[in-house]
């Protein structure tokens, strides 16, 4: 009965082997990808490349995903594994007509020299979004690069010299750990809550350049009640964490907003660590601020998750279980 499956064919052709080495990767890792997502074999011609499975759609899409990863690559894109796996999810989503319009978006470049891409639709409207708004709201799952693409923003406009100084917040916030007995002063209390933030200013600026624009000021790195009082001009502020603030703090911050400045506010609604009588200023500061002049929301989800693939079957499986933890009460309320 095997034997009497139909096989369906199809072709991609390629104008150099160089072109097929892009495309399917180093030992055809990225060939590799599509065969198992999409149940298909892969092959290399002398002009082309042949994909052949019994199921035409399958089929179909492995042509889709290869014809856009050669035109990506025509265009001086680099094919990575990210890339392919977006692609790849997008075809069995069915969201490609969406995902094939993506074409990565050169941030700026890192200290390695190595280029800051958008990853994503959704990343792309993200970065669209900041360049062309004064503040931007971006909700989403850990994993998604909201406060990466963020800093990467900042660091771009801090060397354009559109701004004069970087500001980086988050609420001091613990996510289950105490860590007010540490030893140390204030500083090395709050310093594992920025570390984020320091990671992600090293890997774009270097240890040297980030140290001596600290020591001059022109970045600051500090917890969100340090913010009180302030007015911030010809800065480009973010609040990453902000699921964490209350309403009270997020107006206190969204207040402190200066003239030639550029906001960027950072939050994954599903990992609130605020006590469980306060409410999170994050989601409803979006939802009020929605409508007024200058301002974006953007929503990430886990089609956005540029880690590890494992984070994304994690969030799924999150998605899941509070999915039907909902549908169980409403049930229940029925009853």
């Amino acid at each position: 009965m095997e034997n009497n499956k139909r096989i369906f064919e199809k072709y991609i052709e390629l104008d150099s082997p160089e072109e097929a080495l892009s495309l399917l990767g180093a030992c055809s890792c990225h060939g590799d990808l599509v065969e198992r997502a999409l149940s298909v074999d892969c092959d290399t011609t002398a002009d082309g490349m042949l994909v052949r499975g019994s199921d035409r759609r399958k089929v179909d899409a492995a042509i889709r995903v290869f014809e856009r990863l050669h035109d990506l690559c025509r265009d001086g894109t680099p094919v990575t594994e990210q890339l392919v796996r977006y692609l790849l999810d997008a075809a069995l989503d069915d969201t490609f007509s969406e995902a094939e319009l993506f074409t990565p978006d050169l941030i700026c470049v890192n200290a390695k020299g190595k280029p800051v891409l958008s990853k994503t639709t959704g990343q792309k409207k993200y970065i669209d979004a900041i360049r062309q708004h004064e503040l931007t709201f971006a909700i989403g799952p850990a994993g998604t690069g909201k406060t990466y693409l963020a800093v990467a923003m900042a660091v771009k406009a801090f060397r354009n010299h559109d701004v004069s100084r970087i500001i980086l917040t988050r609420p001091a916030v613990e996510a289950g750990e105490n860590l007010g007995f540490l030893p140390g002063d204030l500083q090395n209390k709050v310093d594992p809550y920025m570390r984020p933030l320091y990671d992600s200013l090293n890997d774009l600026m270097g240890f040297d350049q980030y140290h001596r624009h600290l020591e001059r000021g022109e970045i600051e790195v500090s917890p969100l009640a340090y913010m009180r009082g302030r007015t911030l001009d010809d800065a480009f502020i973010i609040l990453d964490e902000a699921q964490n603030c209350t309403s009270e703090q997020m107006k206190m911050f969204l207040t402190r907003i200066g003239y030639n400045a550029r906001a960027v506010v950072t939050g994954d609604i599903t990992q609130i660590d605020l006590p469980k009588s306060t409410h999170s200023g994050l989601a409803s500061a979006a939802d009020l601020l929605k409508d007024v002049e200058g301002i974006k929301s953007i929503e990430l989800t886990e089609r956005d998750v540029v880690r590890n693939p494992l984070v994304q079957r994690i969030i799924r499986a999150y998605e899941k279980a509070v999915a039907k933890r909902s549908k169980n009460q409403r049930e229940g309320y029925k009853r």
